[in-house]
């Protein structure tokens, strides 16, 4: 899913270029090698065993070694071959994912620095230390240039900080004792100024480490239905286990010959090794697409969450909105002009450097070509201040100001001038449809109403749809006053919304909402929102938010974008998917081969069964070879898409289930027979049977 951007923003260069987690070709040569080396030394029956439907296949791999040195043969070496090219092909796609994983670890290993630390005595003196051996608690002073030794919240100063090694954005930081923005990041570097840091981290468990660890896909977390599903593949492999074994005695009493070795390869078409096989890539796989957009998940399980999720919790400021309110109407009282309004407004902001002021002059510029004001040289501007909410501009025998309705309308009645009578009404008007009224007074002459407006972000709304597509109900947060959050949440299409928001009432929502057996995601970037954070099934921590809302969360966002709780539901419903399509895709399979080799195998005993014989294989031994060939490149052609992972497309459960059923299901079906014929046909015309 797209970042959601204001209209006219451009691409940051760092998010085309430098990131965590620089995305590679899915075939980069070097993955590609370390891969090949790794699927051999997963070899180890210590490794397969944890597979177990995989552990099967190198079983009976060496079962027909056994018998092909015993009884050598072109068809059991055969055999043997393709079986351990399955067991290989299963261990690659594997290994695959986790180099992918280890090269971005890699990349951060090469940010750890070994360089000096500049620790605080308890006198107040410095002393030079060794990074790696800094403790919780210590302090350390860091000025420009130097690299923030380890984690930790600044507890005087403040500085601008480049965060680009941690989190890929270019664009410097300020971080400043006190408040959300105090946490600093081991790794990053000081530009300006002077801090003095606190250590929060333990030897060897920085934030950079964890990073290390979460990314390396081998150190993963298994999901509990990950875990779950290589039991019912072991179930269906006992199962089939003894289907397979009495074959033997039933060729034996039809007169048809039924070997161990083609025993063995029965058994290992019929088991479902195409997700044994792929079942851990597509796991490792759904963590490393996260990392990709600079997320990193504390486990599997919350990818998982992510994909169940049916309740989104989202701040209004910078996930919804652009964060700043922006000058979006003049609206003139009775006898005045907008562009009389405008001039006056915009005079009255041109020193004011808030975002609300530069887009009041922005909007008189669009709106009537105000521009390069020319000012008498002995113009003062007038600053805003909490005291008198107002700002302005006086100048030789006029004054303007603009600010707090009460605040303009008590100035101007202290000029001498009167309130026009449709000014209430105007004011009323703009804070009830959520927007915020500043007044504008010339002197005595009360001019107007310029509307301040929470400018909700394009394609939000379009955003919103698609998650409620997806049975997903979506909530604003915000600590606005109820009026002005059900005019934002109607424009933003949102489903609910919680106004006047505190810490309290947050929690007590997401109970709620579990409690209805909902699962819920929200983020947050403050202590204050830890407690609703660690209470989510997914958290999603802002990594410039304090070190309380990193720990609490189960997801880090490294860019600090809240909107990016959207991508990580997509996500972990790709990851659902993905699964799910290749666990369907697996089963057809088996049904599959099962009806194109039984028939071929017994067909010269029973020729009954040539009227299932639809294939018509060359020979029972050409049937089971070209099914044990297909068995192994199907894994093969499979790794690409474990690894990026099924398409997915916003639509209802019932929908996603008929396209699974219907392109995998169906699919899964399919490919056997065509692909078992083709291979049979080209053993025929090699003369290999």
């Amino acid at each position: 899913m797209d970042d959601i951007e204001p209209a006219g923003a451009t691409a940051h260069p760092a998010r085309t270029g430098q990131r965590l987690a620089t995305s590679r070709s899915l075939f980069d040569r070097e993955i590609l090698l370390q891969a090949l080396f790794g699927s051999v030394r997963k070899l180890d029956p210590r490794v397969q065993v944890r597979n177990p439907v995989m552990f099967v296949v190198l079983v009976g791999t060496i079962v027909t070694f056994v018998e092909a040195i015993a009884h050598p043969g072109m068809f059991t070496w055969s055999i043997t071959i393709w079986l351990f090219l399955t067991v290989v092909f299963a261990n690659f796609a594997e290994a695959m994912a986790e180099g992918r994983g280890k090269a971005q670890a890699d990349t951060l290993r090469r940010m750890r620095s070994d360089a000096l630390a500049r620790r605080l005595r308890p006198d107040g003196a410095e002393e030079k230390v060794p990074a790696a051996q800094l403790a919780r608690g210590d302090l350390v002073v860091c000025e420009a240039g130097d690299a923030v030794p380890s984690d930790g919240e600044i507890i005087e100063g403040i500085a601008s900080v480049d965060e680009s090694a941690i989190t890929g954005e270019s664009a410097p930081v300020i971080r400043e004792s006190g408040g959300d923005r105090s946490a600093v990041t081991g790794g990053t570097k000081v530009l300006s100024d002077r801090i003095v840091v606190r250590i929060t981290a333990e030897r060897g468990k920085t934030f950079l480490d964890r990073m290390i660890s979460l990314v390396e896909g081998a150190n993963r977390q298994k999901t509990p239905n990950e875990i779950a599903l290589p039991i019912l593949l072991s179930a269906l492999t006992i199962v089939l286990l003894p289907v397979v074994v009495t074959l033997e005695p039933f060729g034996r009493f039809s007169g048809a010959s039924v070997s161990v070795v083609v025993l063995v390869a029965l058994l290992v078409c019929l088991i479902p090794t195409t997700i044994g096989a792929l079942l851990s890539a597509i796991g490792i796989a759904g963590m490393d697409r996260l990392v990709q957009r600079n997320v990193l998940a504390m486990s599997g399980r919350a990818v998982e969450a992510a994909g169940d999720v049916q309740t989104l919790l989202l701040d209004k400021t910078g996930t919804i909105t652009l964060g700043n309110r922006m000058a979006a109407a003049f609206i003139p009282t009775a006898g005045h002009s907008e562009e009389e309004l405008a001039d006056a407004a915009q005079l009255a902001s041109l020193a004011d450097e808030t975002p609300e002021g530069r887009s009041i002059v922005v909007l008189a510029k669009q709106r009537f070509a105000l521009r390069e004001r020319d000012l008498p040289p002995e113009h003062e501007f007038v600053a805003f201040s909490a005291t008198t909410r107002m700002s302005g501009l006086d100048t030789a025998g006029r004054s303007i100001r603009k600010g707090a309705a009460d605040s303009v309308r008590r100035w101007a009645v202290e000029q001498g001038g009167a309130i026009p009578e449709d000014l209430d009404a105007t004011v009323g008007r703009v804070a009830r449809a959520g927007s915020t009224p500043l007044v504008v007074a010339d002197g005595p002459t009360v001019l107007g109403v310029v509307e301040l407006k929470d400018v909700v972000k394009r394609g939000i709304k379009e955003k919103f749809a698609e998650m409620r597509q997806m049975g997903i109900r979506t909530v604003m947060i915000t600590g606005d006053n109820p009026l002005t959050a059900a005019a934002i949440a109607e424009e933003a299409g949102v489903d609910d919304y919680l106004a006047e928001a505190t810490p309290e009432t947050k929690m007590e929502l997401i109970k709620a909402e579990q409690e209805g057996g909902k699962l819920v995601a929200m983020t947050g970037d403050g202590t204050n929102d830890a407690p609703a954070l660690a209470q989510a099934d997914v958290g999603v921590a802002m990594n410039t938010g304090t070190t309380a809302a990193k720990e609490a969360g189960n997801m880090v966002d490294l860019d600090s974008n809240p909107t990016k709780l959207i991508d990580v539901v997509e996500i972990g419903k790709q990851f659902l998917i993905t699964r799910g399509s290749l666990t369907t895709f697996s089963i057809a399979n088996d049904v599959a081969k099962y009806f194109a080799i039984i028939p071929a195998l017994f067909v010269t005993t029973y020729p009954q069964l040539g009227t299932l014989n639809i294939m018509k294989l060359h020979s029972p031994q050409s049937a089971v070879l070209s099914a044990v060939i297909f068995n192994a490149l199907v894994i093969v052609a499979l790794i690409p898409l474990a690894l990026r992972g099924v398409r997915y497309r916003a639509s209802g459960s019932a929908a996603i289930l008929r396209r699974n059923v219907f392109v995998y299901g169906l699919g899964g079906i399919v490919t056997p027979f065509v692909c078992i014929k083709l291979i049979d046909l080209a053993l025929t015309a090699l003369h290999a049977y």
